[in-house]
């Protein structure tokens, strides 16, 4: 599993590899092809609320958003891994958010990586039911890498 991520914000003040540790214990959690690709990028606001008014047609930021691209179950020919797609994440949102909801930046940011991971693997939270095993699968992964690392 390759999770690839860069940052867009200078300086970034964040572990970097802390992201990429968390994102592929998510995925193998979800049994994601081993062959498999996923990039992750952290944006300043204004990068995010242009990304989300030209891609989601919203006005103002986000915290996460996440394009799938390659299906996880698709065949691929020997040797070439699945591009299961990107998240981009605005660390200064889930701040912002970690305080409105008295928790730590960090379990905010951890939220939002697995749920964008989640999204890549074909989960979506459009419909109630949805939005509660997506829910439930995130924090059963939270939950178990709060045990695991």
């Amino acid at each position: 599993m390759e999770v690839q991520i860069i940052s867009h914000r200078e300086p970034e003040i964040l572990d970097l590899q802390a992201f990429v540790r968390l994102a592929r214990f998510a995925l193998e959690r979800e049994e994601a092809p081993e062959a498999c690709v996923i990039s992750i990028a952290l944006v300043d606001v204004d990068e995010m609320t242009e990304l989300n008014g030209r891609y989601r047609d919203k006005q103002g930021p986000t915290d996460v958003l996440s394009f799938p691209c390659d299906d996880p179950q698709m065949m691929v020919s020997d040797g070439e891994p699945v591009t299961l797609g990107d998240i981009i994440i605005a660390p200064a949102i889930a701040e912002a958010q970690a305080r409105d909801y008295g928790q730590t930046i960090e379990a905010e940011l951890n939220l939002l990586l697995v749920h964008g991971v989640l999204h890549l693997l074909g989960y979506d939270h459009i419909e109630p039911a949805d939005a509660e095993a997506m829910e439930n699968r995130e924090q059963s992964i939270l939950g178990a890498w709060e045990i695991n690392r």
